[in-house]
C-alpha cells in the first residue's frame, strides 16, 4: 500500500528539472546550517552563558554544516556558500548558469534559518531585551544572526580575516572531494567538511568569528533588518556588513586558484584519462583530414 502510494505520488509532484531539485537541496541545506549553528548562538547568549559557550558555537557550525552536506550532498553537492559555489564555477565543476540560482537559493535558505531561530527563541529574546532589539549595548542580541568586528579590528584587517579564512574553508574543500588525493572514505565527507569549520572556528574566531559564507552573515543580517532590529545592523561599525559579502568570495577565488595550481594541476592521469584524450586527438585529426580532403 505505501509502495504503491508512494508511485502514485511521485509523478504528480516529483520535480523533473534537475536545477529545481539543486534549487531545493542548497536552500534546505543552508536552513538547517543556519538553525543549528546561529540557534547555538542563541542559546548561549540568551541563557547568559548558562546553557552554551564559545566551544558550543564551534559545534553547533560544526554539526550545522555537516548535515547540511548530509541532506544536500547528494542532490546538489552541498555548497551552501556561494563563495564555494564561485570556486566550483572557476574549476569547472559548477556550469556559469547555475551559479545564480544556488545563490538565490542559499540567501533564501539563510534567511528562512534566521526566521526559524527568532521563532523557536522569541519568547527568550523578548525576556532578554524586554522587548527593545538593539544592535549594540550590553542586551544587544544581532550578532546573535550576523558578524560584527571586535573593537580592535579594522576594516582591512576584517577583509583579510575572510579572504584567509573562506580561502582555508574552500582549500580544505577541495582536497576532502579531490578524488585523485587522499580524500574522505565514501560517507564521511560530511563529517570532515564539518570539521573544517572546527579548525577554523578554534583558531581564526577572534577577530569577527567566522562567517565566511555571504548567505550565511548576509540572508540573517536582512531578516534582522526587517524583524525589528532595523538598518542600524548595516550601518554600524562603519557599514561593516560588506566585508562577510566581499571576502569570502575573494577567499573562494583565492582557495580554488590555490588547490589547483599547487595540487590538482600536478595530478598523474590515469589511464581512462590517457585514452578519452587521445581518442579525441583521433578524432581531431580526422576531422583535419577530411577538411583537408574536401578543400582539395
Amino acid at each position: 500500500m505505501e509502495l504503491e502510494r508512494k508511485r502514485r505520488t511521485k509523478p504528480r509532484c516529483g520535480l523533473r528539472y534537475t536545477i529545481l531539485k539543486e534549487f531545493l537541496a542548497e536552500f534546505l541545506g543552508t536552513f538547517v546550517l543556519v538553525l543549528f549553528g546561529c540557534g547555538s548562538v542563541a542559546q548561549t547568549v540568551l541563557s547568559r552563558g548558562a546553557l552554551g559557550e564559545t566551544l558550543t558555537i564551534h559545534i553547533g557550525f560544526t554539526m550545522g554544516l555537516m548535515m547540511a552536506v548530509y541532506i544536500a550532498g547528494g542532490v546538489s553537492g552541498a555548497h551552501v556558500n556561494p563563495a564555494v559555489s564561485l570556486a566550483m564555477v572557476i574549476l569547472g565543476k559548477l556550469k556559469v548558469v547555475k551559479f545564480p540560482v544556488y545563490v538565490i537559493a542559499q540567501f533564501a535558505g539563510a534567511f528562512a534559518g534566521a526566521s526559524a531561530v527568532f521563532g523557536l527563541y522569541y519568547d527568550a529574546f523578548m525576556d532578554y531585551t524586554s522587548g527593545i532589539l538593539s544592535v549594540t549595548g550590553i542586551n544587544a542580541t544581532a550578532h546573535i544572526f550576523a558578524s560584527y568586528p571586535a573593537r580592535h579590528l579594522s576594516v582591512l584587517n576584517g577583509f583579510i580575516d575572510q579572504v584567509i579564512g573562506t580561502g582555508a574553508l574552500v582549500l580544505c574543500i577541495l582536497a576532502i572531494i579531490d578524488g585523485k588525493n587522499i580524500g574522505a572514505p565514501r560517507g564521511m565527507e560530511p563529517l570532515a567538511i564539518g570539521l573544517i569549520i572546527m579548525a577554523i572556528g578554534v583558531s581564526m574566531g577572534l577577530n569577527c568569528g567566522y562567517p565566511l559564507n555571504p548567505a550565511r552573515d548576509l540572508g540573517p543580517r536582512l531578516f534582522t533588518a526587517v524583524a525589528g532590529w532595523g538598518m542600524d545592523v548595516f550601518s554600524t561599525a562603519d557599514y561593516w556588513w560588506w566585508i562577510p559579502v566581499a571576502g569570502p568570495m575573494v577567499g573562494g577565488i583565492v582557495g580554488a586558484v590555490v588547490y589547483f595550481l599547487l595540487i590538482e594541476l600536478h595530478h598523474d592521469e590515469t589511464e581512462k584519462e590517457q585514452e578519452e584524450e587521445e581518442e579525441e586527438e583521433d578524432e581531431d585529426d580526422l576531422k583535419d583530414k577530411y577538411e583537408m580532403i574536401t578543400m582539395s
